[in-house]
């Protein structure tokens, strides 16, 4: 049996990032997932993903993907390819609703360089967006879009460059763990490490089959539009990375035309599914409600919808991460349940599973993602 100081069960954002990182580090890594990645049957594609600094969900992620930020330039340099287009952006919606109330608490405690416009001010500086007179904009210049298929293919790059063995079309068919490492069953042959780096995404709930972790999997789909007007308006210089709090506490996100057009999808308002039930038909009513929501918030954008995906979410209850120990087997550690706003932090967390694998304390305070929070009173 093949030993290892680390193995990683799915190689998404979160399982290549470590892998990256453990790697670099001089460990021996195996890292196994049931498809090739970077592949469109999990959480981690979908040509363009959001970064952005004003967190609105809380300001404790503010350092975090600061860290992301340095890391995917890290990794960009080393890789000679381009991984992060810093596009600006701007959250969208009533002062006091959900969205920018929230960007503008992390903006003010971190000092960010950040400016509120009135709804006129969008209008002539993005023209693409169309607001109610209502609302107000949060503009944050370092927001972007990072390439999600060129991370996951330049980590898992630099990961195999030092070394890692890396299965593809292998699925995990189980895990044990004792003290003196863990054992871990495919589909193929069965492998040895000192620590297990669980990072399945919708898989999780498989891979922890009596930890019962309340973790739910949600269906997401995600659209583009060919601009119909004047395509220069969503060019990433003309038009920024971009969230909408449409209606009470329902968000809209878009990404400029990067050369498959403007992307846009809603946030959160997903069927509940599995991994391997998922729905990955997108039906003409689905199609239909976007392209009324595009006509009413970008309406020089309304072109033809050329593609529509499906990607999943794996939620926890309060939507913040778990990144931890296995509460029961220490060997074991947990990522990547991430409540569908984790990419942009995966080169940090990365770090942060290396740093957990050897037993060293991470920059960051982990506390808000510990496992245990979920547990039974």
């Amino acid at each position: 049996m093949q030993s290892f100081d680390v193995a990683i069960v799915g190689l998404g954002a979160m399982g290549s990032a470590a892998a990256w990182h453990l790697s670099e580090r001089g460990l021996s890594v195996l890292g196994i997932d049931r498809h090739t990645p970077p592949h469109h049957f999990g959480s981690s594609h979908g040509h363009a993903r959001i970064i952005r600094e004003a967190y609105f969900e809380h300001p404790l992620y503010v350092p975090l993907v600061q860290r992301a930020y340095a890391l995917w330039d890290t990794l960009a340099a080393a890789g000679r390819t381009d991984l992060l287009m810093r596009t600006g952006g701007v959250m969208l919606g009533p002062q006091n609703g959900l969205l920018v109330s929230g960007a503008m608490r992390s903006a003010q405690l971190h000092g960010l360089p950040c400016a509120l416009w009135s709804a006129a001010e969008v209008r002539e500086r993005v023209p693409a967006l169309n607001p109610r007179d209502d609302m107000v904009a949060l503009w944050e210049p370092r927001a972007g879009v990072l390439f999600p298929e060129r991370c996951i293919e330049t980590m898992l790059r630099a990961a195999a460059a030092r070394g890692a063995e890396l299965l593809y079309e292998t699925t995990v068919t189980g895990w044990d763990a004792d003290r003196g490492g863990v054992t871990v069953a495919t589909s193929a042959h069965d492998y040895r490490a000192a620590r297990l780096v669980l990072a399945g995404g919708p898989w999780m709930p498989e891979l922890l089959p009596t930890l019962r972790l309340p973790l739910t999997i949600e269906r997401a789909v995600q659209h583009w539009f060919r601009p119909s007007v004047d395509e220069g308006l969503s060019s990433p210089d003309r038009l920024p990375i971009f969230m909408l709090e449409y209606a009470r506490d329902r968000l809209l996100y878009g990404l400029p035309d990067t050369g498959r057009g403007v992307k846009i999808a809603t946030h959160h308002e997903g069927e509940r599914t599995t991994a391997d039930t998922v729905r990955r038909r997108v039906d003409e009513a689905e199609q239909l409600d976007m392209q009324a929501l595009v006509q009413q918030w970008l309406p020089r954008v309304a072109g033809p919808l050329t593609e529509s995906t499906v990607c999943m979410y794996t939620n926890t209850p309060d939507r913040d991460f778990i990144v931890d120990h296995h509460p029961v087997h220490r060997r074991a550690i947990l990522a990547s349940p991430c409540s569908g706003h984790g990419f942009k932090f995966a080169s940090a967390i990365g770090e942060i599973l290396a740093d957990l694998a050897m037993e060293r304390t991470p920059a960051f305070d982990l506390a808000p993602f510990r496992a245990a929070r979920f547990a039974p009173s």
